[in-house]
């Protein structure tokens, strides 16, 4: 199959669902000169941290190459562009405003509004400044209000250039990844540091909501959640507690505070050292009512019980893309529709979906016919949670193009164009060429 086949009746074929694609600063940017140092750029200096031993400073050149980067997004009729800021590009190391880096993104929020793009603008996909780090990063308090000031400056230099803002993406794989497993920047391992980092990005979120419901009350603003639905080994009740508590430490944990203004019930479980510092009135602050709820979905996790940890996970069943992740569109129907009946929700954008596969380059073409069919299981894994109520408005495929894939540097592919990073030479996918048709097809 070389196409993606929605049914005929199917909402996301209405001409007002909108489809995007979407990057983020620090994948794909590269001019590392033009701004200060992220956590990013110390990881990836780290020995022994990515995969390839590569990093940021190139990536994929768009600081250089955006103009063409923008008009291959328009090739593709999308609707939307979801794009991250690069925090360390826009503040100086005093608050204020890094005039150049600031302009770097006027000039691609005006072609996005000449061409009629909608720009859905991420103010933190993970690159927080180093210097915020050295002062202890998202385990001090205090960088939550360092967010809150960004937020407020950048919003108002925007203007009313951008039509989405999304405070946070993933949060979960900030505090967790970064502070708890360490597998990402800044690579800090502990059990007592996850939720406490946890805590101060969702406090973040919630003041710069803040400033951005004063200064920016047209533009839809919301936050960005990564769920991997967690199910039991087996039927056993204690496989199925393991997958309980799994999703509230993974999943829960980042939306009920939004959305219900407390944390899931685990909180008095967890050792007192491990519980996050929560001072009278942040759940106000973290449950400010949003615009929308943006979601990505990958895969789905299996957990069995564990005497030691309470759950452990077990390795994925076939078939998996090639970073290992099982393919379960099943998962994401399901997720959709538990959110929905768990919480009152605003409306619901898909922010990130998408799939590595190892991508060969073969007379010129990518003919990636299993991104296609993941796409194509997907898309209509969102049909059907639609058909049973849930609120969903656009779609963005993750990513636009390859690039550095975090901890795994350039070894995985997630585009639905391919990039050579030697030449810098784009070349659309027969992925990329299906999500035209696609969009054309509405």
């Amino acid at each position: 199959m070389s196409k993606f086949l929605l049914p005929e009746n199917s909402v996301m074929l209405s001409s007002d669902f909108i489809y995007g694609v979407a990057t983020a600063s620090f994948q794909i940017e590269g001019g590392a000169n033009n701004r200060l140092p992220c956590i990013w750029d110390t990881f990836c200096d780290t020995p022994n941290k990515i995969a390839d031993g590569s990093n940021g400073k190139i990536a994929c050149d768009h600081y250089t190459l955006w103009q063409q980067d923008i008009e291959l997004i328009e090739s593709f009729g999308v609707d939307a562009y979801r794009l991250s800021i690069s925090w360390p590009r826009v503040i100086n190391k005093s608050g204020e405003l890094n005039q150049e880096g600031v302009n770097f993104y006027l000039g691609i929020l005006d072609k996005l509004k000449a061409k009629n793009i909608k720009a859905f603008v991420t103010l933190y996909h993970w690159d927080l400044p180093q210097h915020l780090e050295d002062n202890g990063g998202w385990l001090n308090r205090e960088t939550a209000y360092r967010f809150q000031e960004y937020a407020d400056l950048i919003s108002q230099a925007f203007g009313d250039r951008v039509y989405s803002y999304v405070t946070l993406n993933e949060p979960f794989c900030s505090a967790y990844l970064g502070y708890e497993a360490g597998i990402h920047a800044p690579g800090i391992v502990g059990k007592e540091y996850g939720k406490k980092a946890a805590h101060h990005l969702l406090l973040a979120h919630g003041l710069a909501m803040q400033v951005l419901t004063k200064n920016s009350p047209d533009t839809l603003n919301g936050i960005v959640l990564n769920f991997t639905p967690c199910y039991p080994a087996s039927n056993k009740s204690e496989d199925k507690f393991a997958a309980e508590f799994a999703d509230d430490y993974f999943n829960q944990w980042y939306i009920k505070p939004v959305f219900d203004g407390q944390y899931p019930e685990i909180l008095s479980q967890l050792p007192k050292e491990h519980q996050p510092d929560i001072l009278e009135g942040d759940l106000a602050i973290i449950s400010h009512p949003t615009d929308f709820l943006g979601v990505n979905f990958y895969t789905r996790a299996i957990y069995r019980a564990d005497e030691q940890e309470i759950f452990f996970q077990i390795d994925p069943p076939e078939p998996r893309t090639d970073i290992g992740w099982e393919i379960y569109p099943q998962a994401f129907t399901e997720l959709l529709t538990s959110l929905n009946e768990t919480y009152t929700l605003p409306p619901i954008y898909i922010t990130e979906n998408g799939a590595a596969m190892d991508d060969k380059i073969i007379d010129g073409a990518v003919n990636d016919l299993d991104r296609i069919d993941y796409y194509n299981k997907h898309l209509n894994a969102v049909h059907n949670a639609i058909e049973q109520g849930v609120n969903i408005k656009g779609y963005f495929a993750w990513s636009l193009m390859d690039n550095f894939e975090w901890a795994e540097g350039y070894l995985k592919r997630f585009g639905i164009v391919y990039v050579d990073y030697e030449t810098q030479v784009r070349t659309i996918k027969a992925s990329g060429y299906a999500y035209k048709n696609l969009i054309s097809q509405r």
